[in-house]
């Protein structure tokens, strides 16, 4: 009984070692014929069809080997997925339409069944299926497969970029035949290779974005399309291209829409920390109006945050810009924010509201003692005495409603008890002009 249980299992073991030696030849054999076949087009000769045939026999019989040791269920995809993988390389455009179909279906359900058919060389055909050259619906289904196998595999994504997907989508557009919302899909999800350092062209990928932003309007669209941005803007070599006055435009328009206004944000908060990005920002007329404008949303906190974050890279160390936000009612604005904010926004909220008191301070200057008349040659020294008393006044009376102001806010924010404590907040802070926040 022995000896029959060690010969069965001696047996075992060397089948076992000969299977394995068997599927290492059939792998290098596999790998050979890809880099030789897996690209080239069908002629119309058909001796170089038997060929192509005859060697893509070798790929099938790998497969056959591997599928030897699965159930009956798993052998019937397998050799669905060999014969459409075979038509999807030698077939008609119906036939390779039909095999995407199959692919499709097969890759929905199985992360190791979609790596397995891009070790067979499907990508590169889907590819050349998004071509001018093939019908609008297969076109279409090429997109939606190409997209199925970008699910959950990075190798699969470099492997789209580098068979040249961004030129073919770039085709459609010249020819405004664009499936506006997959293709959508498809390029926020190459986009984020950028998170794994994989070079890829941004200068190709933003006309795509910036034509499905301008001829699509649904929201559902507009964030895969922001989506796409905010992952180009995380890497500070894309910034340049990001600076254009048009997707300038295009960010604060989505960031002026609640909706969207979140990742927007984020997106020209990558942008506006590189030289380049704060100059773009700064030349826009509708900035920082927009900005401002959004500070008063008490429902979004989180787009508050960002936008008194970009607001502060702007005013810092730029009189100009602190003028301009000055001018657009940004005061008022903040000192709310600073008492009835998110915790971030009121840091923030501060900060601003002591550059503006310092700033205010420097040109006042000092107003303690006598001040020596200014004789002037125009006009009379009367005039001019009571021109200066007027502008004093008025000084006096706008500083003392923005005290009234801020008593009033501290008041409804405290429930009406003790105002003081949180008006000196407002006015005491660090005079540090860093950004810590």
């Amino acid at each position: 009984m022995t000896d029959s249980s060690s010969s069965s299992s001696s047996s075992s073991s060397s089948s076992s070692a000969w299977y394995q030696v068997k599927l290492k030849f059939f792998t290098k054999i596999r790998r050979f014929v890809n880099k030789t076949t897996v690209n080239k087009r069908c002629e119309t000769s058909s001796g170089k069809i038997d060929d192509d045939m005859s060697s893509f026999e070798l790929i099938v019989d790998e497969e056959k080997l591997i599928s030897e040791n699965n159930n009956h269920g798993n052998n019937d995809i397998n050799g669905i997925l060999q014969k459409s993988v075979k038509r999807l390389h030698f077939g008609s455009r119906d036939e390779k339409a039909e095999a995407a179909k199959e692919i499709k279906r097969l890759a929905g359900g199985d992360l190791r069944r979609r790596k397995m058919m891009a070790d067979l060389g499907v990508i590169p055909p889907l590819v050349a299926m998004v071509g001018l050259e093939y019908r609008g619906d297969h076109r279409k289904l090429a997109i939606q497969t190409l997209l199925d196998l970008t699910n959950g595999t990075i190798t699969n994504k470099a492997l789209m970029v580098e068979a040249g997907i961004l030129l073919k989508l770039s085709e459609n557009i010249v020819a405004q035949e664009l499936a506006k919302h997959e293709f959508a899909q498809l390029i926020m999800s190459l986009s984020s290779l950028v998170n794994v350092q994989f070079p890829i062209d941004s200068s190709k990928i933003l006309p795509l974005v910036l034509h499905i932003l301008k001829s699509d309007s649904s929201i559902e669209t507009n964030m895969l399309c922001l989506t796409t941005l905010y992952n180009l803007s995380t890497v500070i070599d894309n910034v340049g291209s990001l600076t254009t006055n048009e997707i300038v435009i295009s960010l604060l328009k989505l960031a002026s829409t609640k909706e969207s206004s979140e990742k927007a944000l984020a997106t020209l908060g990558n942008i506006v920390v590189s030289l380049m990005g704060k100059k773009a920002l700064e030349s826009n007329p509708i900035v920082p109006e927009c900005l401002i404008e959004i500070l008063t949303w008490d429902d979004k906190s989180k787009s508050q945050e960002l936008s008194a974050y970009i607001l502060m890279i702007l005013a810092h160390q730029s009189s100009i810009q602190r003028t301009k936000m000055e001018e657009g009612g940004i005061v008022p604005i903040l000192l709310q924010l600073a008492l009835l904010g998110s915790p971030l926004a009121q840091k923030r909220a501060l900060k601003l509201l002591q550059w503006f008191k310092d700033e205010r301070q420097m040109k006042m200057g000092p107003h303690s003692g006598p001040q020596s008349r200014r004789s002037s040659s125009f006009g009379s020294p009367m005039h001019q005495e009571d021109l200066g008393k007027g502008k004093k006044l008025m000084k006096k009376m706008v500083q003392q409603s923005l005290y009234r102001n801020m008593e009033t806010i501290t008041r409804r924010a405290n429930g009406g008890s003790n105002p003081s404590s949180k008006v000196k907040l407002l006015v005491v802070s660090s005079s540090s002009k860093s950004l810590p926040y």
